[in-house]
């Protein structure tokens, strides 16, 4: 789908219509996606859950075919940068077998791109190269225990002192903290003549002295995505390792990388729906109650279409968000977000739905739906909260197709 298309560009208005669909190559793409996942992912995903943590192998693989920094402009390996449609189609395969997996492709391109936007031409020369290839692997370090989703009242502290900043602070939750090479950072600014207080985005390498991280587990959702918790005391990077301006940390950097992130999920959101859905179909297709197969009952058949219609209506959300990210379209940061909102909620009630339909088997670790229930939630709350989205959206004006 690069492009809306007239299916019949010199009829009359009357008879004129409009085509969306994938193209040639983003079908053969999505096959090719669906086949690494089923072979390599899917069978596992369930394993990976109970023992929180995705293998290397994986994180290997996912580098060797050029999946991670897919998106990246100045890739010139694996035929270039992956179309943002293309790009969507890989998501959600991936979180259509284990969303643990979907998110390192999240948090790594979201500060891959995040450099490229915003870095200097020597924070690009030094790691541009090395994370959009993934021979780097990002993180976003934004959450702290007590900020919450109010990312403007940070508590980090950063303050200049010589050639170096020194970072004090904590940040939780940290999506595949446990193994990243590199981390973006929102600090507040101290101890500098008229910039007090402002927020700013910094690199910080993980060997950087006064950094520790430790393995968070106990998790609900996405189990497998290695989270950590930083912990930064005098944390001593160079003075070149600010990422744009003081003052741009939050509006600036951190808002394009929640901007992709927000894209991502709501991709992996489509691919969550899709999994209970399919997992679904099956189960009833397979079960019997009360002398028949689950799908012939009609309440049955009531869940499984509004898990149907929410599904599709997800993914073209996405396909519009994608079409106009692709465009450069100005209103694209608003269709990704009401793609994010809605597609995070279909999410949501398909599992619920998919649980229900399972019955007590839906509740035990033998069937996958109860995972999906668990990491469905986490997309309803990661890159902006549904209660967000509901507050921001409206400030938009969404123009008509």
């Amino acid at each position: 789908m690069g492009q809306l298309e007239s299916a019949a560009p010199k009829a009359d208005a009357a008879t004129a219509g409009m085509k969306m669909e994938l193209s040639d190559a983003q079908k053969e793409s999505r096959l090719r996606f669906r086949d690494f996942v089923q072979q390599h992912i899917s069978p596992f995903a369930g394993q990976w859950d109970r023992e929180q943590r995705v293998p290397l192998e994986i994180v290997d693989a996912l580098r060797a075919r050029g999946y991670l920094g897919a998106v990246h402009p100045t890739r010139n390996d694996h035929g270039g940068p992956m179309d943002l449609i293309t790009y969507g189609l890989l998501t959600e395969e991936l979180a259509r077998g284990c969303s643990s997996v979907r998110s390192l492709l999240t948090v790594h391109d979201m500060v891959s791109l995040g450099i490229w936007r915003w870095g200097s031409r020597d924070l690009k020369a030094q790691y541009g190269t090395a994370t959009a290839s993934a021979q780097l692997l990002c993180a976003l370090a934004l959450s702290e225990p007590e900020a919450g989703s109010d990312a403007a009242s940070v508590s980090t502290m950063a303050t200049l002192s010589g050639d170096e900043y020194l970072l004090t602070g904590t940040k939780k939750w940290i999506t595949f903290g446990q193994i990243a090479d590199l981390f973006l950072v929102l600090a507040r600014c101290q101890n500098q003549v008229d910039q007090t207080g402002q927020l700013a985005a910094f690199l910080v390498p993980a060997t950087s002295s006064g950094l520790t991280r430790t393995a968070l587990t106990g998790i609900v959702g996405t189990r497998a995505s290695l989270l950590a918790q930083l912990d930064l005391h005098e944390c001593r990077i160079p003075k070149s390792h600010l990422v744009g301006r003081i003052g741009f940390g939050l509006t600036h950097v951190v808002a394009t990388v929640l901007d992709h992130g927000r894209y991502s999920v709501a991709w992996g959101s489509v691919g969550i729906a899709q999994a209970c859905l399919d997992a679904c179909l099956d189960y009833t297709s397979q079960r019997k109650q009360f002398g028949r197969e689950l799908r012939d009952h009609q309440l049955v058949q009531q869940k499984l279409t509004d898990m149907i219609a929410s599904t599709r209506a997800a993914r073209l959300l996405c396909y519009r968000a994608g079409y106009l990210r692709e465009t450069q379209d100005p209103g694209a940061t608003a269709e990704t977000l009401l793609a994010k909102y809605f597609a995070s909620r279909a999410a949501v009630n398909a599992a619920n739905d998919a649980v229900h339909l399972h019955g007590a088997n839906g509740l035990t670790e033998e069937y996958e739906v109860a995972r999906y229930l668990r990491d469905a939630k986490v997309m309803e709350i990661i890159e902006g909260s549904t209660e967000i989205q509901q507050i921001t959206i409206p400030k938009f004006s969404f123009s008509e197709l």
